[in-house]
Order: structure tokens, then sequence, then C-alpha cells
């Protein structure tokens, strides 16, 4: 349903809000164009695009958090809907921060300490919560949990949590997280953005995987779920109004997809990384056997999606247990690879 290049007559304008992914890159440029659709770009930091969409709805299709959108349909808000595009997916072991003389020296050690979460209903954090829990046997309620700013202070969060009974969750807003943890106030960061410290190098704050790529794999050939950060989503007026437009966006993203694959796939790829090409080939026969790099659709990715989903009612960030029928337009949910 994709049409590359400019032919076919324009019926709809919609302006999209997505980060700068290579992957979505051809839509953006005009070189992929949905059917019957002109697609306005608009290329912000996700955080923005979530905090506007999400608040003002100030555009018609917009990349959405994951966990924020869970919990808007677990609400009742039906101001958007989404489409099963995935355009950030992150394993996340790399992101829980500790201090290198810390009390935490391995995942088992997280029990019974004090942990800060950037958001409760960080999607980042609703996946390693979830790690801590099934995979090193860590309950909630064995942690005192603080909410703040990751590296300033004041950062809110954007859902009001249904927080399981006998957990404690504490929020500070007079100081960053990444201070508390120098300072020895919490033993732990799960963000999804490193910290600012981390980034400039301090050598007082470290990951607690340093090298996660091993047990991220391990993690992989265990559960099946590669972690889905961001979703697309269409403003529920505009959907309703066009219910064709769910098909066109999800056959014009995926056809940007394929090309983009394509090329990093190819020797010699555009990527300005040494052996870029080969290790793009040992992720597809780790990760993508069937040849489906990077699958969108409901079916290629129900491990991914059943494991969140019940992350996040087990945590308090849906008030009720969704199911993928809840949160995507139903034209796309028995889509197969092409």
């Amino acid at each position: 349903m994709a049409q590359s290049g400019t032919t076919g007559m324009e019926t709809l304008r919609l302006t999209a809000a997505l980060s700068d992914y290579d992957h979505v890159r051809d839509l953006v440029t005009g070189a992929v164009r949905p059917q019957g659709i002109t697609v306005l770009p608009l290329t912000l930091r996700p955080h923005e695009i979530f905090y506007r969409f999400m608040t003002h709805h100030e555009w018609e299709v917009s990349e959405m958090s994951f966990g924020g959108y869970c919990s808007m349909v677990a609400d009742g808000d039906d101001s958007a809907i989404a489409i099963p595009v995935f355009p950030s997916r992150v394993f996340r072991h790399s992101s829980i921060y500790i201090r290198n003389d810390g009390p935490v020296r391995r995942p088992e050690d997280l029990a019974g300490k004090r942990i800060g979460v950037a958001e409760w209903g960080m999607t980042a954090v609703i996946y390693i919560r979830g790690w801590m829990m099934h995979q090193i046997g860590i309950s909630l309620q064995d942690v005192d949990w603080v909410q703040g700013g990751t590296s300033e202070p004041g950062r809110t969060e954007k859902i009001s949590p249904a927080l399981p009974a006998g957990v404690r969750l504490a929020q500070v807003t007079d100081r960053s997280l990444s201070d508390m943890l120098l300072a020895g106030d919490i033993d732990a960061i799960l963000c999804a953005a490193p910290p600012a410290p981390f980034r400039a190098g301090d050598p007082r704050m470290v990951r607690l995987f340093p090298e996660s790529r091993p047990a991220e794999e391990a993690y992989f050939r265990e559960t099946g779920v590669y972690p889905i950060m961001h979703v697309i989503a269409i403003r529920s007026d505009v959907y309703r109004q066009n219910r064709w437009v769910a098909l066109s966006l999800y056959h014009a993203f995926e056809e940007a997809k394929n090309r983009s694959v394509a090329r990093v796939m190819t020797p010699g790829s555009p990527v300005p990384i040494p052996w870029s090409f080969e290790e793009t080939r040992r992720a597809a026969r780790l990760m993508f056997p069937d040849g489906d790099y990077w699958p969108y659709g409901v079916d290629a990715n129900r491990a991914t999606l059943d494991a969140f989903l019940a992350f996040c009612h087990e945590q308090g960030v849906t008030r009720r247990r969704l199911m993928p029928a809840d949160l995507f337009a139903p034209e796309t949910l028995s889509l197969a690879r092409e």
C-alpha cells in the first residue's frame, strides 16, 4: 500500500512527530509515501514528543512511550490508537547505574536497597523491574523506591500508578537521583538515558553490567523478549474519520524499515561503525532467523507484548491487564510479514 516517490493523489495531510531513526527516514523524506497520505514530519526529541502529544495532542501521528500509552488505554483514555510499529527497541540491562564503591555488585544485591527511578511508568524502568522480579526473584516490596529527575531535580510522573500493596515509593523534588547516588543516599538508578555524571566520565558511577551484551543475549534466549520502547499512535479523531489510515501508515513504516535494513545488511553499509555489517548479521542469526529483521505486527512480537503487558499490570502501571487487542487498531491485529 505504500507508494514510492511522489506518485498518487494526495488526499490527507498528517503531521507526524518522530525521532530521527534511519528506519523511518525514507518516510520522513518522502521516498516512501503512505497511500492517500502526505506526511508532514516533525523531528523532535522523544521526551518532548511524548509530553506534547499526551498532554495537548498537537499533531495527528506520533511516536509514544509504550508504557505511557498502555497506562492511557487502561485508564479509559481513547484519545489515540496505536498501530504495531515499534521504532525504538532496546535491551535494558545497560540501564542500571550504581556507585563504584557501593553495596551493589551483582543483580541479587539490589534486594533491600534504595533504588531511584526517573519515572515509575517509564518504559525502560518497567522492563528492568520485570527482569528483577522474574529473572532475579526480587519483588517490588523488597526495594525502597525513589522517584525523581535523573540528572536534574524536579521530574514528575506522567501517569498516576496504582501501586501494589506494600510498595514503597517516595518522590524527591529537591535533589537529582545522580546526586543522591553519589552521596550514598540511594544505591542504584534505573533510567533510559545515561545520567550526566556517567556521560561525563565520573569514575564513581558505573553500570551494574559494564558489558551488558552477554546478559542481554541470555535474557533473549530465555524469554524471547526484545523490549519495545516506543509505539506509533494516531489521534483518534483522525482514525475514526479515516479508518484506512492505520493500514496505510503501517505499510509505509514497514517499507521504510525494510529499506533501512537492506542498507545496513549490505557490505559497505552506510553506518560509520567498523564491522557493522558483520554485527548486523550476527544479530539476525540470534534474533531474526526467519529473516524478518526488527519485525512489526502483533504475532511476530507476541512474547514481548505479553511480557510487557503483564509487567505493567503487576507494577501498577495499568489498572487492568491489557491484551494486544486493547492497544492496536483492529485492522492491524492480524497482519503478517509480506
